[in-house]
């Protein structure tokens, strides 16, 4: 059951949320906590990567999508922007696609807000790619930018082009970026979410691919704590502000803990590292901290859960 949270919001008790995203992984959940809490929520999903089987019968379904030019924003308060392409495989084979979801369909958004006088937008940045490889660990929002994909580098413009709209027209924002989320209902069969990955292959008795020395490490989160900031998030005025766990683990060791739990007993197969992806990284949350959210599930709780 998904745990009540009360707060002060910002435009009153109940708010009118669309959603974006919000038949996939993260936004479903997102979209849960919402509806739990209350809210009047409102998803938008063209189901290109969402699944029907994710969709919040209590939330209204708009099938379309966000570079629509007659998308219609009456009466939304806020717009919690969670679709995107988040491939980074993707990105760097097709940056003109990812450029187009990520950054045109983000102006779309801010437009069609600017024109309907929606108020305010929580945006889903990566933790991970707006940063590049870090100059010090663990990264906090004040470390440089330096993308090494074209992914990384889509986030970072969706976020300039954010905080110019709240100096050209006033719209308040939150940007959360997110490391490396992980939870129920995340799809094994794309190429994000190496835990999800690993699960399904190793219940199937296939072997997972290791892509480098295995090595690399990520900071893992938990869906359910990345949609408690979302929520909390309707207080957060203009910031933006890392959602993560803080805690540094890498891929071999990941590997040996979903082993462990499905009694899973070959070794994995290593290949060539990939382009685009950053080798160490994990985020300080204590921004996060000092406004009230903290990680609540253990990585290990996490896994048993999936």
């Amino acid at each position: 059951m998904i745990k009540k949270y009360t707060y002060y919001f910002i435009f009153g008790e109940i708010l009118k949320i669309l959603v974006t995203g919000g038949a996939g992984f993260i936004g479903s959940h997102i979209v849960d906590m919402l509806i739990e809490n209350g809210h009047d929520v409102s998803i938008l999903d063209n189901l290109s990567t969402g699944n029907e089987k994710n969709l919040n019968s209590s939330a209204k379904f708009i099938n379309g999508d966000i570079l629509d030019k007659n998308l219609d924003l009456t009466g939304f308060e806020c717009v919690i922007h969670e679709a995107a392409q988040i491939n980074v495989r993707t990105s760097v084979e097709n940056p003109s696609l990812d450029a187009n979801i990520n950054i045109l369909g983000t102006v779309n958004i801010l437009e069609k807000m600017k024109e309907y006088g929606v108020k305010k937008i929580i945006f889903s940045s990566s933790g991970g790619a707006v940063y590049g490889e870090p100059e010090y660990l663990p990264v906090d929002e004040k470390h440089s930018l330096k993308p090494l994909s074209p992914y990384g580098l889509s986030k970072f413009c969706a976020e300039e082009y954010i905080k110019l709209y709240n100096m050209l027209y006033d719209i308040e924002y939150c940007i959360l970026r997110y490391s490396n989320v992980y939870g129920e209902r995340q799809d094994p069969l794309g190429e994000a979410g190496v835990i999800s990955i690993f699960i399904d292959k190793m219940k199937k008795g296939e072997v997972p691919v290791i892509y480098g020395d295995g090595n690399q490490t990520r900071d893992f989160v938990n869906v359910k704590d990345v949609a408690r900031a979302n929520l909390m998030a309707l207080n957060w005025k203009n910031e933006i502000v890392n959602i993560g766990s803080g805690k540094e683990t890498s891929v071999n060791e990941l590997f040996k803990i979903i082993s462990s739990e499905i009694g899973f007993d070959k070794d994995p197969i290593y290949k060539k590292e990939r382009e685009g992806e950053v080798y160490k990284i994990y985020i300080d949350y204590s921004k996060a901290k000092s406004l009230g959210w903290m990680p609540e599930v253990e990585l290990d709780d996490g896994i048993k859960k999936i």
